[in-house]
This record gives structure tokens, C-alpha cells and sequence, in this order.
């Protein structure tokens, strides 16, 4: 087994990184054969259902790290974003907007970078990422309201590929 204690920060940092890509790899395989098995509707109907028991467990998993309780509003949910799967290959940033808001906004997403080097069109994840992002962060506070400003197949900035908008309305 390996012994975690031995390696140097870097190497760690490389582990934490090959898990994440090899985690989204796994993903994007089980995607595209949900796909060539039925059609990309039924693949993305079955991904919404992965992704909403996955983005619960994900968010559980976190406020367990960190030792923190569900309810801790907008500033625990821009905390939690730091240590999901996906912190350690893309890169976004979260802008808080007062205390019960925030906007989160995707600057490289390895899925759809590397659909834009193979000359692909943009994929189309808002369906799952309405459920990802919404499921995430209720499991974070349930009154977080989660709006997508923009997301695939939506027209984006070219600078970012999908924005969030998280909320509690008193």
C-alpha cells in the first residue's frame, strides 16, 4: 500500500490530479456508452440521475472534512467548491456578492477543452449541471437557491463555459 506520509507535496498534488482526471475519464467513458448504447438524450437523462445521488454524496463527504454542519450559507458553499473532484483539474472562481450571494464561473472545464481541441462542438451540460450544481449546494445550505446564468448549450462568454448564481433569499 502506499504510504502517503513518504511523498513530497508535489507528488501528492500529482496524485490528487491523475485521481480527479481519472475519475472524469471514467465518467466520460460511462457517458459515451449510456450514449452508443441509447441516444444522447437518454445519456444525459441517465447522467442527471448519477449526477444527483453524486453531487450529495460529494457535498456530505466535504462538510464531513471540514468539519462543518449543513447551514453554513454562501460562505461554506465557496469553501466547499475548493475540495470537489473537479478543483484539481479545472479552473473557476467563485465571486461572493454580499452575504447571501455568490457567482461561480467555470474558466477551463477539462470536458469541454478538450471536445474544443478535437474540434467538437460545445456538450450540452446544463441539464446535469442544473442538477449537479443545484444538488450541491443544498446539500450545502438548503436555502440556497442555484440559477444557471449560463451553461452548453447556451451561448457563453468566451472566456468562461458556464456561471452560476447561488442565493438565499430571506
Amino acid at each position: 500500500m502506499l504510504n502517503l506520509e513518504n511523498l513530497s507535496k508535489q507528488d501528492l498534488w500529482d496524485l490528487l490530479t491523475d485521481a480527479a482526471r481519472n475519475w472524469l475519464a471514467h465518467d466520460g467513458f460511462w457517458f459515451l456508452a449510456a450514449e452508443n448504447k441509447f441516444d444522447l438524450e437518454t445519456a444525459i437523462e441517465l447522467d442527471k440521475q448519477a449526477w444527483q445521488g453524486f453531487a450529495v454524496v460529494e457535498a456530505k463527504r466535504i462538510l464531513k472534512r471540514l468539519n462543518m454542519i449543513p447551514g453554513g450559507g454562501i460562505p461554506a458553499l465557496a469553501k466547499a467548491f475548493d475540495y470537489r473532484m473537479y478543483s484539481f483539474i479545472n479552473k473557476y472562481k467563485v465571486n461572493i456578492i454580499g452575504s447571501n450571494r455568490c457567482i461561480f464561473k467555470m474558466k477551463s472545464c477539462h470536458v469541454q477543452d478538450a471536445r474544443k481541441r478535437k474540434g467538437l462542438p460545445d456538450f450540452p451540460c446544463k441539464p446535469v449541471g442544473l442538477i449537479e450544481f443545484g444538488r450541491f449546494a443544498f446539500t450545502i445550505d438548503p436555502k440556497i437557491t442555484t440559477k444557471c446564468i449560463a451553461c452548453p448549450p447556451d451561448k457563453h462568454p468566451e472566456d468562461e463555459w458556464c456561471s452560476w448564481e447561488f442565493e438565499i433569499i430571506d
